[in-house]
């Protein structure tokens, strides 16, 4: 729980933590948590935590309000689903804010860190990286050039494994990294030809020549988004390949069983809906010239599991900090306006292209809710929840994604539903 006292041993914590120092770096104003039970303060000059009373009204200062029960879910050990993060509750409209928005945005990664060293500290179990010097992944990349629009694209993929050809879609404002930790599972990789391409615009997947992209808005649309796992799978002379993606491929593995079910034998939608209710406009700091990628990253962090190893979850919101700055933002068109199956998920026939929708727990995104609606407009679909686990399950916490995989991988394998 929150009382003033608490303000001593928080600003302790953050001269003290290196995380905070570099996301509060240039900040001047300050942090002003309030709950019934008191109110706990940092003060900040040019990043530098002070001692000192907070002035409420002044310039840089960020004030979350909220009661008691809001804070003690919050700062738990183990804070429950959609009560993680302080965006999530505000979203929740259980939390107010003040601040200006802009400012609210930039500091947010300092915010939350400070909010994480408030909570017990709870040990982790470190990821496992066994790989010697010298030694080779298995996956191997190239480029193929694939006519999408109109226009020649040059698409980066990697692929490793034999089998049954397994196409995978990255996460809005991401590229294929996100699925490293499959590449390496003998359980998979001996029974499926994994394929992770990177969208054109994203990872090592370049603009194309000719066009003055650099010029007009970037938004992904459907058309589009459908064309590029198709042109590939012709490309590459797969045969009914399946196809698993995650956020905007969870939504896009559905879109593909509606529109071309006849083209994939099973598609696997991770984190999948038939609608994301969200206005777009209110997205605007995923893209904003004073708000950096940092942003988005930390952003990312909220609809992950808290469970999740440390590592793979920086590791996850990295790849978001790294990428071209309107990607993300123009991804998410797709994801929230252009996409929308209600009225027509129900043809999807899963006689023909069997449909699996997993959703993690900890996703504020698409939410179990999302996904149990989806499953339960699609006759013979089938949904897992998964626990302990949010909305980039094979990246943020691949050991606990891949006990919920495999026995649908093996359920495509065996044709069960097809």
């Amino acid at each position: 729980m929150l009382a003033s006292q608490t303000s001593t041993s928080l600003l302790a914590a953050c001269r003290a933590d290196g995380e905070f120092g570099l996301a509060a770096r240039h900040w001047t104003g300050g942090l002003r948590l309030i709950s019934p039970e008191g109110i706990c303060e940092l003060k900040l000059e040019a990043g530098i935590v002070h001692p000192g009373r907070v002035d409420p009204v002044g310039n840089g200062v960020i004030t979350l309000t909220a009661d008691g029960e809001v804070w003690a879910q919050l700062l738990a050990a183990k804070p429950p689903r959609l009560y993680n993060d302080v965006s999530t509750i505000l979203g929740l409209e259980q939390m107010s804010l003040g601040a200006d928005p802009v400012v609210f945005a930039q500091y947010y990664p300092a915010v939350m860190r400070a909010v994480e060293l408030l909570r017990p500290a709870v040990q982790q179990g470190a990821p496992t990286e066994s790989a010697l010097a010298g030694e080779f992944d298995s996956p191997v990349g190239r480029y193929v050039h694939l006519n999408l629009g109109g226009q020649s694209h040059r698409v980066y993929f990697e692929e490793a494994g034999h089998g049954i050809p397994l196409l995978l879609q990255h996460t809005a404002g991401c590229h294929g990294s996100q699925w490293r930790h499959l590449f390496e599972c003998r359980e998979i990789t001996d029974h499926f030809r994994l394929i992770a391409y990177d969208l054109p615009y994203h990872g090592k997947s370049l603009p194309p020549v000719g066009p003055k992209w650099w010029a007009a808005p970037y938004e992904l649309r459907g058309d589009f988004l459908r064309s590029v796992p198709l042109a590939l799978s012709k490309a590459l002379g797969l045969e009914r390949p399946t196809f698993m993606g995650c956020s905007v491929g969870g939504l896009l593995a559905l879109d593909l069983a509606c529109r071309h079910g006849e083209q994939f034998r099973a598609v696997i939608s991770l984190e999948g809906a038939l609608k994301i209710e969200t206005d777009i406009e209110t997205l605007g700091a995923l893209w904003h010239p004073q708000i950096s990628n940092e942003y988005k990253a930390r952003l990312m962090n909220a609809l992950m599991s808290p469970t999740s190893p440390e590592a793979y979850r920086k590791e996850t919101s990295q790849i978001y900090s790294a990428g071209w700055p309107p990607a993300f933002l123009g991804d998410l068109y797709y994801y929230v306006v252009d996409f929308d199956l209600r009225e027509t998920a129900a043809r999807i026939d899963t006689g023909k292209t069997a449909v699996h929708i997993l959703t993690g727990e900890y996703d504020a995104s698409g939410t179990l809710e999302l996904g149990q609606a989806a499953h339960a407009a699609i006759p013979g679909s089938t949904w897992t929840r998964m626990d302990n686990v949010g909305h980039f399950p094979m990246s943020e916490n691949p050991a606990a994604f891949l006990e919920y995989l495999l026995p649908v991988l093996e359920n495509v394998r065996l044709g069960q539903g097809v």
